[in-house]
């Protein structure tokens, strides 16, 4: 989900189980926010996963940081990048299907008639990983703890959830404060299931150094906190034979290894240390996979296309601080870097500019508004950019050459409007405070990236510090907003909804561990919220997040970066997979470890030892 995660009739549209008077709830096994669910009540497995995978073997993967607990869901601390495993919610996402969940530890749902509750009736075979059963009371707990000790953004996300309603040992409904909001139901869907019982007398907001007790195929086994963790597939798991989970869960262990640097971890992939790993650096994948087991066929490679939104990613800024308060002054930065010359001389011309909060998608906004979007934008004319109605929005292109004259002079114009002259070849506004920022990164790979921006922008007079910390110390300065500029990124969904009021509300601002990096609080933008997360069909969907794209756009709030449709992957060939094709490209817990692979591949590595 994107916390992960239209007029509602027809919205939900779903083969009902059984027969109801006008006016009742009908229980439904799946539910939709694009139509009527792709899969019928009696699909038996989802159609992109080998349904008779083995079960078996270990798959050992990397993590570039440090962990120091299990709760995935507070700020304190650093979780475990697979201790996400562990748990399971009421429903299950099919990720080849837009916007759409079915059935897993919810056995039915049932959406009242006025779209103010929706009611879950709980599978009489669930259990947690302790063999305890699932009860309606887990549910109401885990919202309740999620509200009152979770991340602050969950307290945003669930917010027009006004009741968690108890009607028997597997039957819980929740009320809602408005029917407006088409995504509830499935919000509540994706809700984590915890174990009220194995809780009580631990404090939920300390990181948890016990491994955690739930409902989901995996468990923790061994560990080292920092080091490794091996994440153990649960045998019994209730619900191995559910349509959701035939096909997936297939290792008994995922071994996870940390390492503090990236080119340890890719030299720890070389030497077969590790299985599997998904490449993100493009140099790396242009020069670095030229390797004897790749050249041996040991080791595979491949770009598998995705059909996903791309979000945006790019430099956030961070407008709490005084530096970056003029829209002037961050529209300067980003004219300041030469997309081209990173392109063809950093990432051997993989990727395409990322030029909208909604790229690869028809939620994009495009030339400038007319219709129902100007109606719309026409109120606010007065707080907006003048050409924001004029001309499209648009991102300065380079020749390649490192020669960014034009951005650069665009820049400069705009920074002397704002206040800011060059003295001594410095920047420096009326009091003489010199434009000095710090470029914050969690990853030494991305320095390449930054550097040459920090050149770019001391043509300008500005001088920018690139520092690299440990991925803990980076995430606790994200929480705390105490940074100036950052590379963010924001996925987003075939259907935003309320993870847009944690992206950019004036209350997500405020929030310690938010997702409103870069501190928005801008008028026009509150006012739009609401109508993204409450638009009664597609075609008001599509309106209002047009709109918005458009003012976050002329904003200036990132200085926009790239994106590729497609995932880069390389695994020692040891491992099945399924053929079909899937929107994410790659789902990893459908693929198994095939037998006779493996002992092909572990016979040549013998044979060359």
């Amino acid at each position: 989900m994107i916390l992960r995660r239209r007029h509602l009739l027809g919205l939900f549209a779903a083969a009902a189980t059984t027969t109801a008077r006008a006016g009742e709830a009908v229980p439904i096994y799946g539910i939709s926010m694009l139509g009527t669910p792709s899969l019928g009540p009696d699909f038996s497995h989802f159609p992109w996963v080998n349904p008779g995978a083995p079960k078996g073997g270990e798959a050992v993967l990397s993590e570039i940081g440090t962990f120091d607990n299990f709760n995935p869901f507070i700020v304190r601390g650093q979780a475990a990048a697979s201790a996400g495993r562990a748990f399971d919610s009421l429903l299950a996402r099919n990720i080849d299907e837009a916007e759409t969940e079915y059935c897993r530890t919810a056995n039915s749902i049932e959406i009242a008639a006025d779209r103010m509750s929706v009611t879950f009736e709980l599978h009489p075979e669930a259990r947690f990983s302790n063999g305890e059963p699932v009860t309606a009371e887990d549910v109401a707990w885990s919202l309740d703890i999620l509200r009152q000790k979770g991340r602050p953004n969950y307290r945003q996300y669930y917010a027009d959830i006004t009741a968690a309603v108890i009607e028997g040992p597997r039957r819980i409904t929740f009320r809602f404060r408005t029917n407006t909001n088409r995504e509830l139901p499935m919000i509540v869907g994706e809700l984590p299931i915890l174990p009220k019982h194995w809780w009580e007398g631990r404090d939920f907001e300390r990181p948890l150094t016990d491994p955690p007790v739930g409902s989901g195929p995996y468990r923790v086994g061994h560990f080292e906190f920092g080091r490794t963790i091996t994440m153990e597939r649960v045998p019994d798991w209730w619900g191995r034979d559910l349509p959701t989970a035939k096909g997936l869960y297939n290792f008994d262990r995922i071994r996870t290894e940390y390492f503090r640097d990236g080119t340890v971890a890719m030299e720890a992939f070389k030497a077969g240390q590790i299985d599997y790993r998904v490449e993100n650096v493009a140099k790396d994948w242009a020069t670095a996979y030229d390797f004897p087991a790749v050249q041996k066929g040991w080791v595979r490679k491949g770009r598998i296309p995705d059909r996903l939104p791309a979000g945006m990613q790019g430099w956030a800024m961070n407008t709490r601080r005084s530096l970056f308060a003029d829209r002037r002054v961050r529209q300067a930065l980003a004219l300041a870097f030469d997309f081209e010359w990173a392109n063809k001389n950093l990432f051997y011309d993989a990727y395409t500019r990322t030029e909208s909060y909604f790229s690869n998608s028809d939620l994009a906004c495009s030339s400038i508004p007319e219709g129902a979007e100007l109606a719309l934008l026409e109120p606010w004319r007065a707080q907006l950019p003048p050409e924001l109605f004029t001309q499209p929005f648009t991102l300065p292109e380079t020749d390649g050459s490192g020669n960014n004259r034009a951005g650069l002079m665009r820049g400069m114009h705009l920074l002397r409007e704002a206040g800011w002259q060059v003295k001594d070849f410095r920047l420096v506004n009326a009091e003489g405070t010199p434009f000095r920022f710090e470029i914050l990164l969690n990853e030494p790979s991305f320095e390449r990236v930054a550097l040459p921006y920090k050149q770019w922008l001391a043509r300008l007079g500005i001088d920018a510090e690139v520092r690299t910390v440990d991925v803990a110390q980076y995430q606790r300065r994200l929480d705390t907003y105490d940074f100036d500029m950052v590379m963010a990124v924001l996925p987003e969904s075939d259907s935003p909804g309320n993870e847009q009021m944690g992206y950019w509300s004036c209350a997500s601002a405020k929030l310690e561990g938010g997702d409103n990096l870069m501190g928005v609080c801008n008028p026009v933008v509150e006012a739009l919220l609401p109508l993204v997360v409450q638009a009664p069909d597609r075609a008001h969907l599509l309106v209002a997040t047009h709109a918005l794209d458009r003012v976050l756009l002329w904003g200036w709030y990132m200085v926009p970066n790239w994106y590729l449709n497609a995932v880069r992957i390389a695994y020692w060939d040891k491992f099945g997979r399924p053929t079909a094709p899937v929107r994410p490209g790659v789902v990893f817990d459908s693929w198994w470890i095939d037998q006779q692979k493996l002992a092909a591949l572990e016979a040549a590595r013998r044979g060359q030892s």
